[in-house]
């Protein structure tokens, strides 16, 4: 069997990482692995070489939790802005907030199995979009952050990978989730496309989108190529009173969503030596401005500065520089890479405390949190015939550095009147705005072909960090081919997230002066203030999965899968007080952020292919979530339908014209009964009902290399709208955008 690693999907840097590994490796294997060459011997016998097998990587992204999005998807798709709204079609996953607060409910990010958006690592290229981490942390645990989904426009994409359950704990901390994987077109061949996107909505209260952009590759010379891309995209934000007839009279009424332009600028090149090296610089550029909606943690548009709306009140700017490496030896392949990304991130100033937190409180005055991320990964694929088995063993080393530069998150005082402090954590004005993590671990696998209908894929990975300590990650994946057309696959692994920096710095406050303490602690006439807590331990899980695939020659594809994720180790804020600061009738409890005990989610995935005819086919996925529960607390981890089905209809009506009709079913969206912010009892717990989107596109190719797309998105304008801030909505806190009308044009060279 041929290795199908892709060359640009895994990227790692630096072989003198792996040198010594590589020496003790080789010696067990074969001084050169065959491709599963015939020797014939002087009697007539034949002796067959090493047979070469999927690295690790590649056996795993077959696994059932993995599921692949192609350049033909996304523009099939037509899609607005954000790849993730269309990674949200596939199973597993859902759009929503990192807990079930509804704070900045329109800026949902991708969640993987119901994990949360903070254990979905996004990759580009193989490498870490981190940006997201310059964005302050709420003491609710959610940031006001679009993501890391929306840096590289859709025009420029090669495929997303979309890897879930046991298979992503490989990719190290923050995938406990999962791993997305937004790989960009390689310069392979000389072309140019320049494309216009407009998106209008029926609704004059929502906004409108228009892009434009030009993606061009091709040879310099024999052995240089290079990939550039140029984007614009304006998205226009909602009207401030978007939500105001479906707020109750005396409610405060909720922000639509905030519009967003984004600048991406990037360009590669790529110098191949020889037939086995590949060497690569990549420099990259993305601006994302805000147009801001009137959206705070706790109040509505009509308690806000109305003179802002429609205004840039936060600016996210990303740069990275990437070095990369990939070789094709005989003994097997190389991928590496160093990167550095560095984050800008510029805000109006918000509050800090009370009520008042996430509430911009000044015109003019803008804070800057600036984050530099350096992250470098080297990973060898060893083809091998050890203790006479076929595999190929996979050796890896990966570092993660963070260093962040956050005056404006530090600035919160304690409240204490009288000469008091807390150890570890300093006062107002003196707090070092610097902080910093290290990340460094290495892991081992080997994918085992053991039988003609076997393979066993195990794995460890070792991490060490600078805060929080080692943490170890075995995984064992395995497939079984019971028939021709049936697999079984199982798989089963411990996988992590590190804790941020907000999260470890003492220096880190939020206060409260009294109705935001816990309700089991009422305030003792001083508040309470929450602290980071440089003793967390990493958060964990140990996820698994079994399932069944089904496959035949008529095209024919289904599988069914159940997943359970044991999560442990939880991090949010405590909900019990550490200490208790000052004189009787004023003190201030002290809480920190902590580890919670036990969580647990559990669910099912299915997916149907079915080839109608040889221009038409109908595919279906769906997921249904049996249980997600803080086991502390009985409460869900996040907002997410109990169900999903995602079904898809595509017609070839010619071969230059096409059709895709889509739709997408959420079910039920169940409401918490306690907040996560004090643990009280939730008054407004209203369920979002089921409700139902289709999308109708074409695609008309010209002889000439022009493209002409069209498309009507949520078909029968099923328009759901955001019933309050925070809590006040039940789980009904997002908008979901009514009918709106595409055009596309598209010219390639």
């Amino acid at each position: 069997m041929a290795n199908s690693r892709q060359a640009r999907a895994g990227g790692s840097f630096g072989r003198v990482l792996a040198t010594t590994a590589l020496a003790g490796a080789l010696s067990a294997t074969n001084a050169a692995a065959q491709d599963g060459t015939i020797t014939m011997g002087d009697d007539g016998s034949m002796e067959l070489g090493t047979i070469v097998i999927d690295a690790a990587s590649e056996e795993l992204k077959q696994a059932l939790g993995a599921s692949t999005i192609t350049a033909e998807d996304v523009e099939e798709y037509l899609v607005t802005n954000d790849v993730s709204e269309l990674v949200k079609t596939q199973p597993g996953v859902n759009l929503t907030g990192n807990t079930t607060t509804g704070q900045r409910g329109n800026n949902r990010q991708i969640d993987l199995r119901g994990m949360g958006p903070e254990n979905t690592l996004i990759l580009i290229d193989g490498r870490p979009a981190l940006s997201r981490n310059s964005v302050r942390m709420g003491r609710s645990g959610e940031r006001d952050t679009r993501g890391d989904s929306n840096w590289v426009p859709p025009s420029a994409i090669e495929r997303i990978e979309v890897i879930r359950g046991p298979a992503a704990a490989r990719y190290g901390s923050g995938s406990a989730g999962g791993v997305v994987n937004i790989i960009t077109k390689a310069p392979t061949e000389r072309e140019t496309t320049v494309k216009l996107f407009s998106e209008v909505p029926e609704s004059d209260k929502e906004g409108a989108t228009y892009r434009a952009n030009i993606v061009t590759s091709g040879p310099l010379t024999d052995r240089l190529s290079y990939r550039s891309y140029l984007s614009y995209n304006q998205s226009e934000g909602d009207d401030a009173d978007i939500n105001e007839d479906a707020t109750d009279e005396g409610e405060s009424v909720a922000a639509g969503s905030e519009g967003v332009h984004n600048w991406d600028f990037n360009t590669l090149l790529e110098f191949r030596p020889d037939s086995v090296n590949t060497y690569g610089v990549e420099l990259g550029y993305s601006r994302q401005g805000n147009d801001y909606a009137g959206d705070a943690l706790f109040q509505g548009v009509d308690r806000v500065d109305d003179s802002l709306i429609g205004e840039e009140t936060n600016v996210m700017q990303r740069s990275t520089l990437a070095l990369t490496h990939r070789g094709d030896y005989g003994f097997g392949e190389v991928n590496s890479y160093l990167q550095w990304e560095h984050t800008d991130n510029r805000r109006l100033n918000e509050g800090l405390a009370g009520g008042s937190e996430g509430l911009i409180d000044s015109t003019d005055d803008y804070n800057t949190a600036l984050l530099d991320n350096v992250t470098a990964k080297s990973e060898w694929d060893i083809y091998s015939r050890a203790f006479g088995v076929d595999q190929t063993i996979t050796l890896g080393a990966e570092y993660r550095g963070e260093w962040m530069n956050d005056p404006s998150s530090l600035e919160q005082g304690l409240g204490f009147e009288n000469g008091e402090s807390i150890p570890g954590t300093d006062e107002a004005g003196e707090r070092d705005p610097e902080s910093e993590a290290h990340l460094l671990g290495f892991y081992v696998e080997s994918n085992m072909m053991l039988s003609d209908s076997f393979t066993l894929t195990p794995g460890v990975r070792v991490d060490r960090h600078s805060e929080a300590g080692v943490n170890w990650s075995p995984s064992l994946n395995a497939s079984w081919e019971a028939t021709s057309n049936i697999t079984v696959k199982a798989g089963v692994s411990r996988a992590f997230k590190a804790p941020n920096l907000f999260q470890l710095n003492p220096n880190y406050v939020y206060r409260t002066r009294g109705r935001g303490c816990p309700v089991n602690y009422e305030s003792r006439g001083n508040g309470c203030n929450i602290l980071g807590n440089p003793d967390l331990e990493h958060e964990t899980s140990w996820n698994k999965e079994i399932g069944i695939a089904y496959r035949n020659d008529a095209g024919w594809n289904a599988g069914l899968t159940y997943f359970k994720n044991d999560y442990e180790n939880r991090i949010g804020a405590s909900l019990e007080p550490e200490l208790v600061v000052g004189p009787e009738g004023d003190q201030t409890q002290i809480f920190r952020w902590d580890n919670a005990p036990k969580a647990v989610v559990e669910g099912l995935e299915g997916n149907l292919l079915v080839p109608l005819a040889d221009t038409l086919s109908w595919s279906t996925n769906a997921t249904v979530m049996l249980r997600s529960e803080n086991l502390q607390t009985g409460q869900p981890l996040s907002l997410v339908p109990d169900y999903t089905i995602n079904s898809s209809l595509d017609w070839e009506y010619r071969p230059n014209w096409s059709f895709n009709l889509g739709l997408t079913h959420y079910g039920t969206i169940e409401s918490p009964e306690k907040s996560v912010t004090n643990g009280g009892e939730i008054e407004n717990r209203e369920d979002r009902d089921p409700y139902t989107l289709v999308n109708l596109t074409t695609t008309y190719d010209f002889d000439n290399g022009l493209t002409l797309q069209g498309g009507v998105k949520n078909l029968f304008d099923t328009q759901v709208m955001r019933e309050g801030t925070s809590n006040s909505a039940g789980a009904n806190t997002y908008n979901e955008p009514g009918r709106s009308f595409i055009v596309s044009i598209s010219k390639t060279f």
